[in-house]
């Protein structure tokens, strides 16, 4: 059978270097959304937003929001809300430096207590939530209070400082090592293993297509879609491999790509990322088939926790001591990030890597308008419009039937170019309210 060189079929194949898939291509819209702000942003700055330095210090900076995303998505999927991550965070951090400063305790058994702290603080929420029925908001919103009020009691409203060994996981860097080359040797490697990665990721992708007897995209796309990313990390590896002496990719940005990957995994392809979508998609349903929802819930609020105070702890590490004012508005920058990355306000929709990009969006945005000197004022007034244009474009979306940016700038003509796919399906046909299973309120 000869392929298809119509303008439907050049359209349909060029979509499959975004997956093919209605719920990928909509995590693009978003993602051409963070390539457009830097570029609006290097060229205002005249090119400092993509200087090494720059990039450097934005992964350190915000490597602890994009962490509490991680975990803040699978809760959003879930169906709720975690207003406390700031609080719990700061709660952790504030832990483990008193117990660095005045138990001596080691900075490695130090983590450990943080991580522990993390999954008791979860285990007492999840209880609340899974096992007593109290909505996760309110559950959530005591714990902003009692564990904000319970950082400022251990730490007598003052600052802790931390010993050096314990702020390698939020200012280290990986080390110089090997001849000299001009660039952080360590960064090149890794940035090597990430593009191999990528191509061994694609050409595995088409192999298993083709055991499944699916057909793959044609081979100029997954060629563009290589080169592309490929393109991509070489040019960010030379960027962070060539920062001044001392300075290369930071830790926190490896903690982060670690978390990234196994999360991505989990929510993808276990058993148990299938029924965090199941219970938040529709929990009645879900229960029906087998799944155990209060086990669910109870998981996904622990997980949340023992994330937030990791990430309260790579801040203290960052900022070499734990302070009252730590963690505060976290929880709002890391819903932001969730939303803008494409999860749904009911529950049952979003990914891990979509809310990576969205909190992304928020982190250049917030970064580029400090390069320009805007006022802390007006970055939030506009980080504000930018979460409310972004989750409403993406509910009028909905409401049309066309679940991404590309259907929306598509609408005239997808109807004709484009056979529905089944997720996606929108009736012809029926009265005005049909909508897509995705769309209706658990």
């Amino acid at each position: 059978m000869s392929a298809d060189t119509s303008p439907r079929g050049g359209l349909r194949d060029l979509k499959k270097i975004f997956g093919g898939g209605s719920s990928n291509v909509r995590q693009f819209g978003i993602l051409f959304s963070l390539i457009a702000i830097i570029v609006l942003f290097q060229v205002l700055t005249n090119g400092l937003t993509l200087s090494s330095g720059n990039l450097i210090n934005l992964v350190s900076q915000y490597s602890y929001i994009l962490i509490l995303a991680i975990g803040m998505v699978m809760v959003i999927i879930a169906g709720h809300i975690d207003l406390s991550v700031g609080s719990v965070a700061a709660f952790a951090g504030i832990v483990v430096a008193t117990a660095m400063q005045d138990w001596n305790l080691p900075w490695p058994l130090a983590i450990l207590l943080g991580l522990f702290v993390g999954v008791l603080i979860g285990a007492w929420q999840g209880f609340w939530v899974a096992y007593i029925g109290v909505p996760a908001f309110i559950v959530t919103l005591a714990g902003m209070l009692i564990f904000r009020g319970g950082n400022q009691v251990i730490g007598n409203a003052n600052t802790v400082p931390v010993p050096d060994g314990f702020t390698v996981i939020g200012s280290g860097y990986l080390p110089e090592v090997g001849p000299f080359t001009g660039y952080n040797n360590l960064t090149l490697l890794l940035g090597l293993v990430i593009a191999v990665a990528v191509i061994l990721m694609e050409w595995r992708a088409r192999r298993v297509q083709k055991i499944m007897g699916s057909t793959p995209a044609p081979l100029w796309v997954s060629v563009l879609k290589v080169v592309l990313l490929v393109a991509v990390v070489i040019y960010a590896t030379v960027l962070f491999a060539g920062g001044r002496e001392g300075t290369s990719f930071p830790v926190s940005g490896i903690i982060l790509g670690v978390l990234v990957l196994f999360y991505a995994f989990i929510t993808r392809n276990t058993i148990f990322g299938r029924h965090v979508y199941a219970v938040g998609g529709n929990k009645l349903a879900a229960e029906l088939s087998g799944v155990k929802s209060r086990r669910v819930n109870f998981l996904v609020m622990m997980n949340m926790s023992i994330l937030a105070s990791l990430a309260g702890m790579i801040f203290v590490a960052r900022s070499v001591a734990s302070g009252p004012q730590d963690g505060l508005s976290w929880e709002l920058d890391a819903i932001a990030a969730v939303f803008i990355g494409g999860a749904a306000v009911s529950g049952g929709i979003g990914t891990v890597t979509g809310s990576i990009v969205g909190g992304l969006v928020m982190a250049v945005l917030n970064n580029g308008l400090q390069l320009l000197g805007v006022g802390a004022d007006l970055v939030q007034i506009i980080k504000g419009l930018v979460l409310l244009i972004a989750v409403g474009v993406d509910v009028w979306n909905k409401s049309q039937g066309r679940p991404s940016l590309i259907g929306f700038l598509t609408r005239k003509s997808k109807t004709s170019e484009f056979p529905p796919e089944p997720p996606a399906v929108v009736p012809t046909s029926g009265t005005p309210e049909t909508a897509r299973p995705s769309d209706v309120s658990s």
